[in-house]
């Protein structure tokens, strides 16, 4: 599966995109990040406050139940602001 980092997250993980193979038990996008999170010390600071991070599943805005079971892509970003 192919992830993307936005902003700061792009900046904390050290990449712009990876792609990994992901184990079958990860049902939605809470439990990737909870996964991804133990991968490297700077995963773990990228989603240290998962609440402020946005994503979507395959170009589709997403929750962190969102299942992501044949999904490609999901990225990741911080919320957008505007003004």
């Amino acid at each position: 599966m192919k992830i993307l980092y936005f902003a700061w997250l792009r900046e904390k993980v050290g990449a712009a995109e990876e792609e990994r193979d992901l184990p079958e038990a990860l049902r939605t996008v809470a439990d990737l990040v909870d996964w991804l999170k133990l991968q490297s010390p700077r995963h773990e600071a990228a989603f240290e406050n998962a609440r402020l991070v946005r994503c979507a599943v395959d170009q589709e805005f997403g929750t962190p139940d969102t299942s992501i079971a044949g999904a490609r892509e999901i990225a990741f970003f911080p919320p957008v602001t505007g003004g």
